[in-house]
C-alpha cells in the first residue's frame, strides 16, 4: 500500500507532525511526505491513502492573508519564530481550488495543528480540510485530528508520539478496509 502525507507548515510544527504521522503509517505502507506545493496530480497517482494537514489560522484553514501575517510575525525583531522552508509556497486553500477530483481515488484523513485550548475557541483547520477532501470525492476514513502547540508555538509534550500513534491507527484502518 502507498500513502502520501501532504502538509502546509508555517513554523515547522505541522511539518514535524506530518513526519510523525508518516512514521506511524510506515508500519503498513510505503509513505511519502510532501509540502503542499509538491502535491501534484502525478504525486497523488496510485496513492491508497492521502493524509492532508495544515495549521489553524483564525479558526480555519490558512488564507493568503494569514500566511503573509505569519511570515511577517517571524520577521519581526525579537521574534523567536522560524519559517518552515516550504512556508512560502502554495497554501492548502489554493491547492484545493486547483485539485482535480480525478487525480486520486485514495482514502483520506485530515489533521491540523492549533493552539492548546478548547476547539470552540481555537478553531480546527482539520474540519475544513476533511470537508474539502470529501467534496473532492475522497472517502475520509477517520475523524479530523488536531495536534496542539503552546503559546510559544512549540508542540505540547507527547504530541509527536500521539501523531505517530494516529498514523499507525490510520494504517490499521486502511489495511482493514483493503482486506
Amino acid at each position: 500500500m502507498r500513502a502520501l502525507v501532504v502538509y502546509e507548515s508555517m513554523y515547522g510544527n505541522t511539518h514535524l507532525v506530518a513526519n510523525q504521522i508518516a512514521a506511524g503509517l510506515r508500519t503498513v505502507a510505503d509513505v511519502r511526505v510532501v509540502p503542499v506545493d509538491d502535491a501534484t496530480p502525478e504525486t497523488l497517482s496510485g496513492v491508497d491513502l492521502l493524509v492532508v494537514g495544515g495549521p489553524t489560522h483564525i479558526h480555519t484553514i490558512t488564507t493568503s492573508k494569514s500566511r503573509r501575517a505569519a511570515i511577517e510575525a517571524a520577521a519581526k525583531p525579537g521574534a523567536e519564530l522560524t519559517i518552515d522552508p516550504d512556508a512560502e509556497g502554495l497554501g492548502l486553500r489554493d491547492w484545493f481550488d486547483t485539485l482535480d477530483p480525478s487525480a486520486t481515488t485514495a482514502k483520506a484523513a485530515a489533521f491540523d495543528t492549533r493552539l492548546d485550548g478548547p476547539a470552540m475557541l481555537t478553531g480546527r483547520a482539520s474540519r475544513g480540510i476533511a470537508h474539502r477532501l470529501s467534496r473532492h470525492g475522497l472517502e475520509v476514513i477517520a475523524p479530523p485530528e488536531s495536534f496542539v502547540v503552546n503559546r510559544d508555538n512549540h508542540l505540547v509534550a507527547g504530541v509527536a508520539d500521539a501523531a505517530e500513534a494516529w498514523g499507525a491507527a490510520l494504517g490499521r484502518a486502511l489495511r482493514a478496509g483493503a482486506t
